[in-house]
């Protein structure tokens, strides 16, 4: 493995191939991670304000949402033959089509939920394909950096996307759209649609990689990655529990406004610039495997914190304290990048690393489905103590199983 030098700073050119005009997949990424994080930013509340659904009816939009990560491994062997380029345009395009539906029709459960998978099905296939790109268009031994990079932009875009959703209200307030008015949450979603048709220009720019031509299977399982579908299992149900029940504790037990959500999300974005290039750098220096180990095991911490600080400290401060909880776990979440490196050092060649991720994916969606589900009812049957405490004991055993895994030595 290589070392990285601790005086040199390490940039985008250091980092991918000199022969690939990187910038283009860069800003693709960028302004797609504007469109996300507004959906992001819009959705709790919207469920919340808007739809008014229960904890559990909150892990039944979850499961719908979900559903498209578990079906990536047969959604991409349906689009198999497509370049990650085309694969990459389809999944803005199909995001742009989740906001356009709901931007004009109903507030109908069922209604939302099918335009709110709808863009989750473009998310989740575009969360594999620019993983896939960045390492593909970096240099030897460069993966973590390459991912680190890209990762950075995609934070910025989340920045940008959650500060524009409180000025936006700002602007619809003073035009006589009320913060908690179905129109106002509408119009934003078609802001973030224009948004996301910039990234699909940019998209149009993305040089052709020099992939090898596809003759293997469209559905790829190996022995080899065993450990890496069981840390992708792992993952999930860390992913889901950061994802929705996280910030849905902020809005329902300290009343959280869309606003304050989105400040809170854009600070997270804003650490994950800085954090992502150095986490990236870490994994490429000291190891995947020591990242991983020491990920979840701070992670426990922060569950203690999810689950117990209202019992620990008055009303006011253990909102302050859940704040600050959710971005340390944001910080810790990109330490997942360390499973991609791991799943690269693995792979024979690219398009095996493509296959592979999207594997892991559906198989992080398996458990993601199942805590989406069951995460709601144990919060309303048992209690949010009782939910941060199942997680933590999952992230204990993901930690004791990443120390089982061998680093591969490449050439």
């Amino acid at each position: 493995m290589s070392k990285i030098n601790k005086s040199k700073k390490i940039g985008i050119k250091d980092s991918f191939q000199l022969n690939y005009n990187v910038m283009p997949f860069l800003l693709s990424v960028l302004f797609f991670g504007i469109t996300n994080s507004i959906a992001r930013a819009l959705m709790n509340n919207y469920l919340a304000d808007i739809i008014r659904i229960s904890r559990i009816q909150l892990g039944v939009v979850e499961f719908f949402r979900e559903l498209p990560g578990l079906f990536l491994i047969f959604i991409l062997a349906y689009l198999y033959k497509q370049s990650d380029k085309k694969n990459y345009q389809t999944a803005i395009i199909i995001s742009m089509c989740g906001f356009l539906g709901l931007t004009f029709l109903g507030t109908n459960l069922w209604v939302v939920i099918f335009f709110l998978v709808m863009n989750s099905f473009g998310e989740h296939i575009s969360m594999q394909v620019r993983q896939s790109l960045a390492v593909e268009m970096s240099k030897e031994n460069m993966n973590g950096n390459s991912l680190g990079i890209m990762q950075g932009f995609r934070s910025l875009g989340n920045i940008l996307g959650f500060l524009i959703v409180p000025i936006l209200f700002l602007i619809l307030s003073k035009l006589g759209f009320g913060r908690d008015s179905a129109k106002s949450y509408k119009a934003i979603y078609f802001i973030a649609m224009l948004i996301a048709f910039v990234a699909y220009i940019f998209t149009s720019k993305i040089p052709k990689l020099q992939s090898e031509e596809k003759v293997g299977p469209k559905i790829y399982f190996h022995k080899k990655y065993g450990k890496y579908y069981i840390l992708s299992f792992f993952y999930g149900a860390r992913k889901q529990i950061f994802i929705t029940f996280a910030p849905f504790v902020l809005v329902l037990n300290y009343g959280a406004s869309a606003s304050y959500m989105a400040i809170l999300f854009a600070i997270t974005a804003g650490l994950s610039i800085i954090f992502a290039p150095i986490i990236g750098k870490i994994i490429d220096k000291v190891g995947y495997k020591k990242v991983m180990i020491g990920d979840t095991l701070l992670l426990i911490i922060v569950c203690f914190f999810y689950g117990f600080a209202h019992r620990l400290f008055s009303h006011n401060v253990a909102f302050y304290v859940v704040s600050i909880n959710y971005v340390l776990d944001s910080i810790l979440s990109i330490c997942s990048m360390a499973s991609l490196v791991y799943c690269k050092a693995l792979s024979a060649n690219q398009e095996e690393f493509g296959k592979t991720i999207t594997t892991g994916i559906s198989v992080n969606h398996l458990i993601s489905i199942i805590i989406a589900l069951l995460g709601g009812l144990i919060w309303q049957l048992a209690g949010i103590e009782m939910l941060f405490t199942i997680s933590a004991i999952l992230g204990l055993l993901n930690s004791i199983f990443a120390a089982t895994i061998k680093e591969v030595e490449k050439g």
